[in-house]
């Protein structure tokens, strides 16, 4: 499935392409009612109690409540998204989803409630809503149909505090493993030497393990990545077991020589020096173990839809329609869990 698959289900809803675009669009509670209606049945409204098709009675009062005319039952537009049980405006999560899916290096929870004048509590909660509804239910692995020469290189590393441990790994930090899906341009005649030899990143995973040993590993990529294809990792022994698992696996003993790094892992160092410059960066870096899952979700989500950046916000919304979010205490007890691909993959 390509990247950006779960888009083009919502073309016919009306997308901004500027904030004077959104300010049309979006002018109203009622506005942003009708769209997210659109986006539940895009051929039109049918009852989920009782199946009739039709125009459902609306109340000028309370906009994201539609009556069913043949059983009079009430539906709400924001149950099973992450705006359920909601008393935020529709507009206030609007114009959340359009600052978090379309600001280039994302948004921090500090200028986030800024700029929608919330509390912080508030831009909290939303925020981590917005990015449990990142994660597309049942999406795909990725690898599968890669063209020739194509492979996915997979990696870990450690994010969080910088005291070493004794022995291996260190204190403090988290574990995290990557696979990235490697495509290669083709070279058209004439052309100089491409960087990287025309390498470039396609689809992402990201995702907190508990241990660099063969179990963790072979369920990361189990879930992540399709079997037959080719995985390219170094020459850690955890990696050992993916060829039983049916993947075609080149394990390349880099000797800590950066040139062997950058011959046969370069894509998958890239994400994860762009990845802790974004959580350093925008986030300063005060990102705590138990919510890292969900800053790994939204970052997969923009590097994923890199290039339909303006179709991220309707994915956003679009993707939400169908997924839980977590409440407000879930967030600060630790109960609520980030989701995962163990979590979302059918």
């Amino acid at each position: 499935m390509p990247p950006h698959a779960d888009v083009l289900q919502w073309e016919h809803l009306p997308f901004p392409k500027s904030l004077r675009d959104f300010q049309r669009l979006f002018a109203d509670d009622d506005a942003c009612a009708r769209w997210l209606e659109g986006a539940k049945w895009p051929k039109g409204f049918v009852c989920p109690h009782c199946g009739e098709k039709g125009e459902p009675f609306r109340m000028a009062t309370r906009t994201t409540v539609l009556t069913c005319r043949k059983c009079r039952k009430q539906t709400s537009l924001t149950v099973g998204t992450v705006m359920q049980r909601t008393h935020t405006p529709l507009t206030v999560w609007f114009w959340g989803a359009y600052l978090v899916s379309t600001v280039t290096p994302g948004i921090s929870t500090v200028q986030f409630e800024r700029q929608l004048g919330l509390t912080r509590e508030t831009a909290f909660q939303i925020l981590h809503k917005l990015r449990a509804g990142m994660v597309r239910q049942n999406r795909d692995r990725i690898g599968g149909n890669l063209g020739r020469g194509d492979h996915v290189e997979i990696d870990e590393t450690y994010i969080g505090g910088a005291v070493r441990g004794q022995g291996r790994g260190p204190q403090g930090q988290t574990l995290v493993m990557a696979a990235v899906e490697v495509r290669t341009r083709p070279a058209k005649k004439g052309d100089k030497p491409m960087r990287r030899g025309g390498r470039y990143a396609g689809r992402l995973r990201l995702e907190i393990v508990p241990t660099r040993g063969a179990k963790s590993i072979n369920a990361f990529v189990e879930q992540a990545v399709e079997p037959g294809a080719m995985v390219i990792t170094d020459a850690w022994g955890g990696y050992n077991g993916l060829p039983a698992l049916g993947y075609q696996h080149l394990p390349v003993v880099e000797g800590n020589d950066p040139n062997v790094a950058e011959e046969y892992l370069p894509i998958v160092h890239l994400v994860f020096s762009n990845l802790k410059a974004w959580l350093q960066g925008t986030h300063h870096g005060r990102v705590s173990p138990k919510h890292l899952q969900a800053y790994l979700n939204e970052f997969v989500f923009r590097f994923n839809r890199r290039f339909y950046p303006f179709n991220a916000f309707r994915s956003l919304l679009g993707i939400g329609a169908n997924g839980e979010a977590p409440t407000y205490d879930g967030l600060y007890s630790g109960e609520w869990k980030h989701p995962t691909m163990a979590s979302h993959h059918g």
